[in-house]
């Protein structure tokens, strides 16, 4: 059966080609399997891919153990989130205001050009937000769609000053040409192809700036139901605080905390797992041997009753408090 491979697929091997070390050599062999389509005629070339990757990504772990590329940010804290959107929404602005990173901040566009990372502090946990260069078709780096599809959730971007709707339109036909499916998005899905489903989180910026309130209601009314929408002035401050908890909630995730019998819990260190997680979801991000180990655990929080002894299948809430018994 032939492969019958498009355009697109030729296009990334090119990329392989001209790979000037393993971590773009893995990020364009990615892209390969992305476009490539699924039938029984490309299993064999599949399998191939993957097994390069494997062979690459050995290769670049004793490489690059103390140095990493800009495309190939390893994940730190509770998760990672990409900032992206099109030139001058305010990206830069937005991850300097509510991160330690330092990126280029400036009223012009196209300031940014690498991906940069910062640490956003929220409550007890800490959540990595990387700034990414503008989502315009003909600049975006081989890197830029493996990295979006790595992360955990997206912050879309958008100037509320400068028809929002219509950028978030274009935005979300960027992402589709990377086979990355938001929200309600999911009808132009082709099923023969590898797809990415992602959480993300629209963010209107420069609400501090004149029609932004009207454009806004304009945006949530249009996305409202499928994605959350939030306003914020990025230059102001306005709105980052809820920002930071709307963040928390788009990851869908929880915090579980321990406790050793007779002591009382950490609160400072919890574990982070994503909603619907079990006990023994719990007990094996503990330590990988505690899943099979764990004989009973006592929960306080989701539990009937403060201290109750939980089965290894008791679904777990945010802010549960734990005690395994081995």
């Amino acid at each position: 059966m032939p492969a019958n491979l498009p355009p697109q697929y030729f296009e990334a091997e090119k990329n392989f080609r001209e790979a000037k070390n393993p971590a773009e050599k893995i990020v364009a062999l990615e892209e390969m399997l992305a476009i490539m389509p699924k039938h029984k005629g490309t299993d064999h070339l599949r399998a191939k891919l993957r097994a390069r990757i494997a062979k690459l990504t050995e290769a670049s772990e004793k490489k690059l153990a103390t140095k990493r590329m800009s495309m190939v940010i390893p994940k730190e804290g509770a998760a990672q989130v990409v900032v992206i959107g099109l030139p001058n929404a305010g990206k830069s602005q937005l991850v300097s205001s509510i991160t330690n990173a330092s990126p280029a901040v400036a009223e012009y566009p196209f300031t940014t050009h690498n991906a940069t990372p910062g640490m956003m502090e929220f409550e007890n946990i800490k959540i990595q937000l990387i700034d990414t260069p503008p989502l315009v078709p003909q600049s975006i780096d081989f890197w830029l769609p493996p990295m979006l599809r790595r992360a955990d959730a997206l912050l879309i971007l958008v100037d509320l000053a400068d028809a929002p709707v219509e950028q978030m339109e274009t935005i979300t036909a960027q992402l589709e040409n990377m086979r990355i499916v938001i929200g309600d998005a999911g009808a132009k899905e082709e099923p023969e192809f590898i797809t990415w489903h992602k959480k993300a989180l629209i963010i209107g910026n420069k609400l501090d700036l004149d029609n932004a309130s009207q454009n806004y209601t304009a945006l949530k009314n249009k996305y409202e139901g499928q994605l959350p929408v939030i306003a914020i002035s990025a230059k102001q401050g306005t709105g980052l605080e809820e920002l930071k908890v709307k963040i928390y909630e788009a990851l869908n995730i929880i915090r579980v905390y321990t406790k050793a019998p007779g002591k009382k819990p950490d609160f400072t260190d919890p574990i982070v797992l994503e909603r619907g997680s079990s006990l023994e979801d719990a007990a094996a991000e503990v330590h990988k041997d505690f899943r099979e180990k764990l004989k009973y655990a006592r929960i306080w929080g989701s539990g009937k009753h403060d201290g109750v002894m939980a089965k290894r299948d008791h679904i777990l809430e945010d802010g549960d408090i734990i005690e395994l018994h081995l």
